[in-house]
């Protein structure tokens, strides 16, 4: 019966017909997705909210001129550089610190891989060799301070050609050999001049091309613009730009010679600051002024004058916005009447009509203890940790500022008159975020999408996330609750994923939020999560 019935339905199959066979496949069982880790909290849980942050810019200076910070010495081997630029970054970010301005053009020269301009002296021991074996310390330093939770700035001197510590060499490179007519001698300095166009060229080129290449933070320009006079015994000397200024003249200019360099220097902040944001609208751009703009303003300050001096309008950058933060050097203490450091805060303040960043620079580094005050330093003119302490907490008190920057490194890297641990005794006991700039974001960006998966070789937890293509985050803010304690961290989000090993004794968090900050420092809406038990 079976072998008819299979004849039966052969006849009744269309010509051409495959003959179907019989099934073997079974159906797969349904396996039941692993237990969530994590789910989202309850809109009412109060217990999942993550303490709000500080918004505080806490900057260093690094400077490489002289072997100030780093390299301790010219010429130290390719291991002993790394080790000492690692070793800065963990101070800074034990110190509660979040960002680092590296110098990096400290005289027509540079501390990373340059087509432009010459390695420098300070890095390798002679101008224009190459550091062996090979690395970029201006690349290392981007992807291990952003590994640690610091912003980047690059620091470069617009206008300084040779510094009088540099004992080589100069390089068959270097602009006083490849222009010289763009080079002034004046004093013990080589000095590149502002009233030429090719050296504003070349500056802004220098700084473009670092922009694109790295991934900064920031890029940053200290107060020589042009030189501070040179002191005869008759007097001062005058910069020799007789032939920039001839030019100009001749051309039918028509401002007056210190209106002229005033201009130059306008010109080039103004270019720098629209190239850097053309290359890249999210990279900061500062400038850090002498912190006095002019005697009289406000009233009580007397000393030296700036505008007059070095041909530095700071006040218009300001009022002009041509600057993402301006850090004036308030490098006097708060009791001296004619330099007096919240006076001259306050007074920078009402300047900045644009809504950017004020972060004064405090002289850290004058710290010193009585026995102990060298290099020229004496008893007399020695500060004490307190003074740095007041300092900041006199910036937290003015609320057109929002942060500080300390120079320099070095007074951290050895605890100099105790200032690294007062600081951290009184004013930076809690890690916090690099102030907002909105101006900058294209608005916040959305709630991140964070998975949380078991590690079974730690028996942690492994993070990942994620923002939606094309919105970029620069850090995810990670906040964990465990036990009774908050904890917080910053997660560069290149890597985008972290893990969370459990406590010495074997505890896990019972809470995570994570936010998404934008490369201008804007935060996402929170994710909250319970982690199931």
């Amino acid at each position: 019966m079976r072998s008819f019935a299979l004849i039966i339905a052969l006849v009744a199959l269309p010509l051409g017909a495959q003959v179907p066979k019989a099934s073997t496949a079974r159906r797969a069982p349904t396996v039941p997705p692993p237990p969530a880790v994590a789910v989202p909290c309850a809109d009412t849980d109060s217990s999942c909210v993550a303490p709000e942050l500080r918004r505080e810019f806490r900057g260093v200076w690094v400077a490489s001129v002289s072997n100030i910070d780093w390299p301790s010495k010219p010429g130290l081997s390719t291991d002993e550089q790394r080790a000492e630029l690692l070793a800065i970054l963990d101070r800074a970010h034990a110190e509660h610190l979040n960002a680092v301005i590296l110098q990096v053009r400290p005289a027509a020269d540079a501390l990373y891989k340059s087509s432009i301009e010459p390695w420098s002296e300070y890095l390798t021991g002679q101008q224009g060799r190459a550091p062996s074996p090979a690395w970029d310390p201006l690349a290392y330093a981007v992807e291990q301070a952003h590994g640690r939770g610091l912003e980047l700035h690059a620091w470069f001197n617009p206008y300084r050609a040779r510094h009088p510590s540099a004992k080589g060499p100069l390089s068959k490179r270097h602009i006083a050999n490849t222009a010289p007519a763009l080079v002034k001698k004046y004093g013990t300095h080589l000095w590149m001049d502002p009233g030429e166009s090719a050296v504003r060229t070349r500056t802004l080129r220098v700084v473009v091309d670092v922009v694109r290449r790295y991934d900064l933070d920031g890029v940053h320009l200290d107060d020589y613009f042009y030189p501070y006079k040179e002191k005869t015994a008759n007097g001062s000397t005058d910069f020799p730009d007789a032939r920039s200024w001839k030019r100009y003249v001749k051309g039918g200019g028509t401002l007056s010679r210190d209106d002229w360099r005033r201009e130059n220097v306008n010109t080039l902040v103004r270019q720098i600051n629209a190239q850097v944001h053309k290359a890249k609208p999210w990279v900061k751009f500062g400038v850090s002024p002498f912190g006095i703009w002019r005697p009289g303003y406000p009233e009580q300050v007397k000393g030296f004058d700036a505008y007059e001096q070095l041909y530095a309008d700071s006040r218009l950058w300001w009022a002009n916005g041509w600057v993402d933060y301006l850090t004036p050097q308030l490098y006097w203490n708060i009791s001296k009447a004619e330099q007096s450091f919240p006076v001259l805060l306050k007074w920078w303040g009402e300047q900045n009509t644009t809504g950017r960043h004020l972060w004064p620079g405090l002289y850290t580094s004058r710290v010193k203890e009585a026995t102990a005050a060298g290099n020229g330093m004496t008893a007399n003119n020695a500060w004490k940790a307190d003074e740095i302490v007041a300092q900041v907490d006199s910036a937290r008190a003015n609320l057109r500022s929002s942060g500080v920057v300390h120079f320099s490194m070095k007074a951290f890297l050895t605890d100099q008159g105790g200032v690294g641990s007062r600081l951290a005794e009184k004013v930076y006991g809690d890690v916090a975020l690099v102030p907002p700039s909105p101006w900058m974001s294209k608005g916040a960006p959305s709630a991140p999408t964070v998975r949380v998966k078991k590690n079974a070789v730690t028996g942690g937890l492994s993070l990942t996330m994620s923002l939606p293509a094309p919105q970029v985050a620069r850090w995810y803010l990670l906040q964990t609750h465990t036990g009774d304690l908050w904890a917080s961290r910053l997660v560069a989000a290149c890597a985008c994923s972290e893990e969370i090993t459990p406590t010495s004794d074997g505890q896990l968090p019972d809470r995570l939020v994570v936010t998404a900050l934008d490369r201008a420092g804007v935060a996402s809406p929170p994710v909250r999560l319970t982690v199931i038990r």
